[in-house]
């Protein structure tokens, strides 16, 4: 016998005309039954209504006789998501479902965009069903009677877990539910996500150690997906990843023309603006129906871009990550990727944005920005069809964000430091805390530890008796509560007409190269630059179509180990005969060459080639690991190598390989007899070999402005960068010469060796090189996939017409 509060969302979705799917149910059993769980389900498939409509159930069920009458219950469920721009479409389908089936619930937003007045209310009384993000929890358990706020909430979501898992912002999450755990002991926590290589795992993180019984549900939808590659009509021989695919930008019209309204992503926010200049320029009568919409804009722009796609005013958004995630646009019927998306997840992610509903078919096509890019088109589409999905590894006792919590709740209530660290060793991030590092945690608030207790500015906290721990200073509560958050970038001017309204942020590197009179794209328009003042940029619009694009740090990504898989499986096919996919046939007289002048590795392979030029003597390595793996191991081996013989190298690296370059030859056979790939001393070498203490030193900043050991200033008077980077480094100094057990200098050197450099990842390279045939070639030219890499060094020392001509030059040699 069904229950009434089935009874009624059975009634409610027949009236959609819908029928639930099973996976929506099981999840309403499961929810109803007390459980923890993680959902697993494709985007657009319904995973929102899986968990309201169990919350509605339940409450529906224990109010049968008055649950349309009964309002003003306190918070019964929040819901966390990682982008303030998914609020929107959440609180409209939570709400849409309880005014349509006469529950007087509210759904209300509380992110930092929420204007005051409405928080202010809130505090008063708060809504049924509150949609927030990690941080503005956080900034809410730093409030006085955060408990009270709190003391009715039956469930917590965790929106889109898998952008939030393995961040900083997921440590937050976790951290956040252990105290509402703590305070709800009933509390039901979920997860919902899309696929990813680890569920189990990233189930464990988002329930803590909850004593309740948990599940993980699959949706039993597989969802249709079409993925077109767009072919070159001629291969590079000699490619390079500079041009961005612009030259094949005529074949991208008639898709555009031919769909409804499309997605045009790029890997990042520079890209989107030469895409969005490149189209308007080969075909002007988009103007008008064109859009861009990346990070830096500003909000209200990008609002005004978001909402003109749900009402089919758009037929062309060039866009980043930003719309990545789970925003539903009805109207979106294809995605175009330029460039390779480096992961396979990312690129499936992007193909959910079209066919955004149950049953509807996802287009997706993929634009190369040079030929090697073929191989990751073919290989993206195999992992798909095996399911072959990025883990995403959870951080282990990130100590700044524990001492931002602290705080947090010492400038709210206070706590016990008893009872709150068995609290928070329920979180998986903390799991492991010992009480000797939570001593140094608590000494650090109060005393500013071993090193600044003699400085009253880095004792925030105040002992009171022998656990309490309080903030009683009005200044230090104020100072924490603007620096909650854990998303730290390079610091961003704003970019505002003179007299007018503001269009974005611009990352603060790229302001301070420009002149007054010079000229630069941005938001899709040609800005004129005229003064800095205060952390604003102002501009003016200009007739001058000449101007350079931003460049933003952080734009380049790595391939993931997924998909370098996938790439080392198709060069295997072509060299065993297996060749099916249309990219390989059209890649087939580039890999032709590779092979003629040097080697396709085999996947148990691991090809070296040595070439002498008027450059030097260059040595080629090519692990197709990534371009973040090889930064690190690129420096190791050319450290290991000065260590056999003096000698200095030019190093260079793309996704494939890495180059050594040096004035002198060098015996790579002899070295790797010798134990160059010897996994042994692999922390030693690498802290010299790529200055480890200058990394550590760049990640520290980021730490000391999450710990609070930097304020980055009140509104309207921010710091300036580079008065930031001084005051981190000169802590930094201090800490390593007179407290180089400091936990936070502990963890600055653990997250360069750990996420930065990977160093599982080296050791396990250098462990599998010691079982793979090394083969080494000597070619007597560049080869195909040495090319690219020699382009990515010279890139560094040329300006870009210069380069232009220098790899024509060059690949007029290499064909002649």
């Amino acid at each position: 016998m069904k229950s009434p509060g089935h009874i009624a969302v059975h009634n409610w979705f027949s009236a959609q005309k819908w029928k639930p799917f099973p996976f929506q149910e099981q999840t309403w059993d499961a929810y109803l039954e007390g459980k923890n769980g993680l959902l697993n389900a494709p985007t657009g498939s319904g995973k929102t209504l899986a968990l309201w409509m169990p919350v509605l159930i339940d409450w529906i069920n224990k109010n049968p006789e008055s649950y349309k009458t009964k309002s003003h219950n306190g918070l019964q469920v929040l819901w966390i998501t990682p982008l303030r721009a998914l609020t929107k479409d959440i609180r409209k389908s939570m709400q849409t479902v309880a005014d349509e089936m006469g529950i007087p619930w509210h759904a209300k937003i509380r992110t930092s965009d929420t204007p005051s007045a409405d928080k202010t209310l809130m505090g008063k009384s708060m809504p049924e069903a509150l949609i927030t993000t990690p941080e503005s929890l956080h900034v809410m358990l730093a409030r006085k009677n955060y408990a009270s706020v709190f003391k009715n909430l039956q469930a917590v979501v965790v929106d889109e877990w898998h952008e939030l898992l393995g961040s900083k912002r997921g440590v937050q999450v976790e951290l956040g539910l252990s105290k509402l755990r703590a305070i709800c002991p009933e509390l039901k926590i979920w997860g919902i996500s899309a696929t990813i290589g680890n569920l189990e795992e990233a189930l464990d993180v988002v329930t803590g150690n909850s004593q309740k019984e948990k599940i993980i549900i699959k949706a039993d939808i597989e969802k249709l997906l079409n993925i077109n590659t767009i072919l070159p009509d001629e291969i590079e021989r000699f490619p390079w990843s500079g041009h961005l695919g612009l030259n094949m930008a005529d074949k991208l019209i008639p898709i555009l023309e031919a769909s409804r309204s499309t997605l045009v992503f790029t890997n990042t926010r520079g890209q989107s603006e030469i895409w969005y200049k490149k189209l308007l320029d080969i075909y002007p009568d988009f103007a008008g129906n064109i859009a861009i919409h990346h990070g830096s804009l500003d909000r209200e722009v990008r609002d005004w871009v978001e909402d003109a796609i749900h009402e089919d005013r758009l037929k062309v958004v060039v866009c980043t990550s930003s719309l990545d995630l789970g925003v539903d646009f009805a109207p979106v019927e294809t995605v175009v990727q330029i460039g390779s998306p480096k992961g396979v997840s990312r690129f499936l992610q992007r193909a959910g944005r079209s066919g955004h509903r149950p049953g509807v078919a996802s287009n997706i096509y993929f634009m190369p920005t040079n030929a090697l890019e073929l191989l990751e088109a073919a290989g993206l589409k195999e992992a798909i069809g095996r399911k072959m999905f990025e883990e995403r590894k959870p951080m282990d006792k990130p100590y700044d964000v524990l001492v931002q919590y602290l705080v947090s709740l010492a400038v709210s209530d206070g706590f016990d430091s008893k009872e709150l660290f068995d609290e928070v060793r329920t979180s998986y991030a903390y799991r492991n805390l010992t009480k000797e590092e939570w001593s140094e945690a608590l000494d650090f608030i109060s005393t500013g530890g071993e090193t600044l207790r003699m400085y009253n500015e880095f004792q925030r906290v105040d002992k009171l008796g022998a656990n309490f721990y309080k903030v009683t200073q009005n200044r230090v509560a104020l100072r924490h509560r603007l620096s909650i958050g854990t998303i730290v970038s390079d610091p961003m001017m704003r970019v505002q007409f003179l007299r007018g309204s503001n269009l974005g942020s611009i990352e603060e590197s790229f302001i301070s190269r420009l002149s007054p009179g010079d000229v630069f794209w941005f938001a899709g328009k040609p800005l004129e630059f005229l003064k800095t003042k205060d952390m604003v940029a102002y501009v003016r619009k200009t007739t001058r179509k000449s101007g350079i694009i931003p460049s933003y740090l952080g734009g380049r990504m790595s391939l993931t180990t997924q998909l370098s898989e996938m790439v080392r499986k198709k060069l295997n096919d072509f060299n065993n005969g297996e060749i099916n996919d249309e990219e390989i046939i059209k890649l087939l007289p580039l890999l032709d060459l590779q092979q003629q002048w040097s080697a396709v590795p085999e996947e148990d392979e691991l090809l070296i080639e040595k070439i002498k030029t008027a450059e030097g003597y260059h040595i080629f390595i090519f692990p197709f690991a990534g371009r973040s793996i090889h930064e690190g191991l690129s420096a190791l081996i050319a450290f290991r190598l000065s260590q056999r013989q003096p000698v200095s190298f030019s190093i260079a690296m793309n996704d494939y390989g890495f180059e050594l370059l040096s004035a002198e030859d060098v015996d790579i056979e002899h070295a790797i007899k010798s134990g160059l790939f010897n996994p042994q001393y692999l922390r030693e070498d690498i802290l010299q070999s790529v200055n480890g203490a200058e990394m550590a030193k760049r990640k520290f900043r980021e730490i000391a402005r999450v710990s609070g050991l930097l304020f980055t200033g009140y509104p309207g008077k921010t710091k300036k960068n580079k008065h930031l980077q001084a005051s981190a480094s000169l802590l930094f100094n201090v800490f390593r010469d007179y407290d180089p057990d400091n936990l936070l200098i502990r963890q600055a050197y653990e997250e360069v060796f750990r996420y930065q450099l990977d160093e599982d990842r080296i050791m396990e390279l250098l462990t599998i090189a010691g079982h793979q045939k090394i083969k080494i070639t000597h070619p007597e030219k560049p080869t195909p996939f040495a090319f690219p890499i020699m382009v990515d060094r010279m890139r560094q020392e040329l300006t870009s017409e210069r380069l232009e001509d220098r790899i024509l030059k060059m690949k007029l040699e290499l064909e002649g």
